[in-house]
């Protein structure tokens, strides 16, 4: 069973910066997407970066690109998201997901596989 388990949110302050982690131990295949989501209440989840594995592409949306970097270890078992130079507006739960099927669209329903979330507050 692939389990999917988010750490490393916080609070921050604007301008700061925080590494969310997602242990994937039971997917190690590199055929399908990863991805980092966020969602804040009231709001549909949004999806924000993801990588390719097998050929480490990498897709970002408008508001975090040149900020945040999506990345896949060599072991295959965990999924990075380094996010600078953090403001307010990125203040949401955050979730890992896998097993996506066209990553450039970083579209939720394509992904099978989802953690629980890590919260990230920006203040």
């Amino acid at each position: 069973d692939v389990q999917l388990v988010e750490s490393g949110g916080g609070s921050v302050q604007a301008g700061g910066s925080l590494r969310l982690s997602c242990a994937a131990p039971g997917y190690t295949t590199s055929d399908y997407c990863m991805g980092w989501f966020r969602q804040v209440p009231g709001k549909e989840r949004e999806g924000i970066a993801a990588i390719y594995p097998a050929l480490g592409d990498t897709y970002y949306v408008d508001s975090v690109r040149g900020r945040f970097i999506v990345s896949r270890d060599n072991s295959k078992t965990r999924l990075d998201l380094q996010m600078n130079n953090l403001n307010p507006e990125d203040t949401a739960m955050y979730y890992c997901a896998a097993d996506g099927r066209v990553c450039s669209r970083l579209d939720p329903e394509d992904y099978y596989y989802w953690g629980q979330g890590t919260q990230v507050t920006v203040s």
